[in-house]
């Protein structure tokens, strides 16, 4: 994959920081909801910046925010967001996010929808790559200090959409149960049909509601897409 990754609306830079875009970040930006019609947005550990560019190109919301604790990919998100379409609605903060939800609860702003595709770092997630490893390391959040940072800062009727390993999903849905956030939709996501579930796509919020539950399989074989993950993902994708 190139330095310069090319969406039908948009271009990103990745050519600074060592956390390449991956589908993760692509199903996060594409699944989560905005059809509430947020007003403000936040997106936690931003790397590139593309989840949210991706916010920008399907909402309205007039101020997304991105706040991403590595220096280079900080500089390479701000440099994505100078160029695209919406450079006057988004702005990069670099901060750790404990800092920043301190800040911005103390001005007691609140985000509509806050969005993350944290940088989960466990035991057996070690790639062969140094600096991807210390990526996800030195810029992992735990997940009780996402998730208490969440809930500081989201607004009472706001939305929480994050993407996680499988093998996560019950402890931190328990985690955020204690919190006082509530499931509201879920999306187990597999490789293909033959394959484990890698990743559930999880969408909270304040208030208890019936679950929707969903189940998205990526391809039947190797580059050949499902019906279900092309109507995802087209509005973004070329070659979709």
């Amino acid at each position: 994959m190139g330095s310069i990754f090319k969406f039908k609306e948009f271009s990103v830079n990745q050519d600074k920081t060592a956390m390449k875009i991956g589908t993760d970040g692509v199903l996060l930006g594409a699944w989560c909801t905005v059809d509430f019609y947020p007003d403000s947005i936040l997106d936690i550990g931003s790397g590139t910046g593309v989840v949210a560019l991706m916010l920008a190109q399907r909402s309205d919301a007039m101020t997304i925010d991105a706040v991403e604790i590595e220096e280079n990919a900080y500089e390479q998100s701000v440099e994505n967001f100078e160029q695209s379409d919406w450079g006057d609605r988004l702005y990069c903060y670099n901060a750790t996010f404990q800092e920043f939800a301190d800040e911005i609860a103390e001005e007691e702003e609140t985000y509509d929808l806050i969005i993350s595709n944290p940088p989960f770092y466990t035991d057996d997630f070690e790639t062969q790559d140094k600096a991807r490893n210390k990526a996800r390391f030195t810029s992992a959040l735990s997940f009780e200090d996402l998730l208490s940072g969440v809930i500081k800062i989201l607004s009472k009727n706001g939305k929480f959409t994050t993407i996680i390993p499988y093998k996560e999903e019950e402890s931190f849905i328990k985690l955020a149960n204690i919190k006082g956030l509530f499931l509201n939709r879920i999306c187990k996501v597999q490789g293909n049909p033959a394959s484990e579930i890698k990743r559930s796509l999880l969408e909270f919020s304040f208030i208890e509601t019936a679950l929707n539950e969903e189940h998205l399989i990526i391809e039947t074989e190797r580059h050949q897409y499902t019906k279900e993950y092309i109507n995802l993902t087209k509005d973004f994708y070329l070659k979709m």
